[in-house]
Formats: C-alpha cells, structure tokens, sequence
C-alpha cells in the first residue's frame, strides 16, 4: 500500500526520520506495506521528499543501509514510546548516520589535473548525506521539544508513529479511528445481542 492510499501520519511532513520509520510495517487491517522495496522504490521515495534530486541513483548497498537505518530509528521511536533501554546497536547506527558524511572534502592530487578537492566515496555520498539528515532529524524529534508528542498508532496491527496533535490523540490517521471504532460498536452489538439471547 502506497502512502498515496494511506495519509501521511501527523508529523511525518515535517519529519524525515518519521516518514522514513512509517515507510515500512503493518497498517490497520493487517496488510503490509514497504515503500522502498527495491532500491528504485527508495530513490523514489527520497526524490518526492526533496531529500534527493532527480540525477540521484540509489545501488543495493545503499539502498541496504537506508533500510538498515529505517530498522534502527523504529528501535529507538519504540524504546522512546514504551520508556524502554534501546539497544546500542541502534544508538550507535543513528550516531554513526549523523558522523558518516565528511566535515570536509579531502585535498587530492593527480599529475595531469593538479590538486583538488573531493569526498572519499562518491558512490555513497548521496545517501551518507540523506542519512545524515534523517539521523539529525530523529536525534531532534527524540530529545527536543516534540519528543512527548511523539506516539505509536493504537490502533490493532498499525505499526505507524505520529506525532501528536492534541494530547488525547491516539491513532495516525482518521482510517486507522474509524476501524477502532467500528470494531468497538460491533462488539458492543454483538455482546448486547449475545445478552439479550441467553
């Protein structure tokens, strides 16, 4: 399910690393979704976020450690939810995302072109540097200002964040509302019909 069918959840505009976590999983209903499937599927997802631009190209090893990060960051928004320890592994992976693209680009030297200055890996540049920004953006969300706003869908089966809008908020999205409530006043029915038949 694309997230064309399914609205962004609250938050997820304005947060990279939000939009990046509810990329992948399970919404209400118990059909699954992954929106960077392949590495096209992922370039894609990165160019209608402005992340990259249209020349960007994405290979199966980047395209790995983007998903690697999307893993990590749902450990973390998970640990931060439920007041849980998150793992290390996964501290360290956002750490090492904020740290992996260069601070400056190195001096080289070549006999015909002269000096010049450049980055150590090209190929991977463009997606150090989108994960870099993503990292910034969930280390930000986690320990600022937003960070008790931040929730997970109540609803069964949705594995969406969002951020909360107003403080009684419980669902990503009016759909994943309306199936809770719908399940609810179907078991109220069925429970009353149930009581009225004994």
């Amino acid at each position: 399910m694309s997230e064309s069918l399914l609205a962004a959840a609250p938050g997820a505009q304005d947060h990279p690393s939000l939009a990046l976590v509810n990329s992948a999983g399970d919404v209400a209903g118990g059909r699954g979704h992954d929106e960077m499937s392949t590495p096209r599927a992922a370039t894609a997802w990165l160019m209608a976020r402005d992340l990259v631009g249209p020349e960007a190209v994405l290979h199966e090893q980047c395209h790995g450690r983007l998903v690697a990060l999307r893993s990590d960051l749902r450990e973390l928004f998970t640990a931060h939810i439920t007041g849980d320890v998150p793992s290390t592994s996964s501290v360290h992976a956002l750490n090492s995302a904020l740290t992996c693209v260069p601070g400056a680009l190195l001096l080289r030297f070549d006999p015909q072109a002269g000096f010049s200055r450049r980055a150590d890996h090209p190929v991977t540049q463009v997606v150090e540097h989108v994960m870099a920004l993503i990292a910034d953006d969930a280390a930000s969300l986690l320990s600022g200002e937003q960070a008790s706003q931040l929730a997970s869908c109540e609803a069964d089966s949705c594995r969406r964040f969002f951020v909360r809008t107003h403080a009684r908020r419980q669902w990503c999205s009016t759909r994943c509302g309306d199936r809770v409530r719908a399940a609810r006043a179907y078991s109220r029915r069925r429970s009353g019909s149930s009581a009225q038949t004994v």
